[in-house]
């Protein structure tokens, strides 16, 4: 869970949910060195947080592709890595809303609910169809015609207090 815990890291995974991206595109669009952004991407790497999509001979190189796979089942991750993700997505909900445009339509939604369980199934899976409509929706940075958004869904059970 290291691997998602580093800021930088959340972002490049947000910018490969769009598009596959070379480390030369990742440094470019976050304002990296190259070097950095080939260090990061290569700990999402071997965290099985990205995949490889792909390679290209560039300049007689060779430079991976690498994409955010949307659809990587969680399930095997510990509580503690959960609860290590939760707090990377809490600061970089924080860093988002620096370059967020308030005036425009917002959604925000929390709470802590007593549910039926059959009604809790019900929404996590509509919530889960949509996070995967958005990723699927998802353009390269910078598309023209497209707009900068930021969403983050967090549904858990949670213990009954004593």
């Amino acid at each position: 869970m290291r691997a998602t815990a580093h800021p930088v890291r959340l972002q490049i995974m947000s910018l490969l949910t769009g598009a596959p991206m070379t480390a030369a595109e990742v440094a470019r669009e976050l304002g990296l060195t190259h070097a950095n952004a080939s260090y990061h991407l290569r700990n999402l790497h071997s965290a099985g947080m990205i995949v490889v999509a792909g390679e290209e001979k560039i300049r007689g190189g060779v430079a991976k592709r690498y994409r955010y796979d949307a659809a990587r089942d969680r399930a095997s991750e510990t509580p503690e890595q959960k609860r290590a993700l939760f707090a990377a997505l809490g600061n970089e909900l924080v860093r988002r809303t620096a370059g967020g445009r308030f005036e425009a339509k917002i959604l925000l939604g929390d709470g802590e609910f007593w549910i039926d369980p059959e009604k809790w199934l019900d929404l996590r899976h509509r919530f889960k169809d949509l996070v995967a409509e958005l990723h699927e929706a998802a353009q390269p940075p910078r598309t023209p015609g497209t707009i900068r958004t930021s969403t983050t869904v967090a549904m858990f059970e949670m213990e009954s207090p004593a």
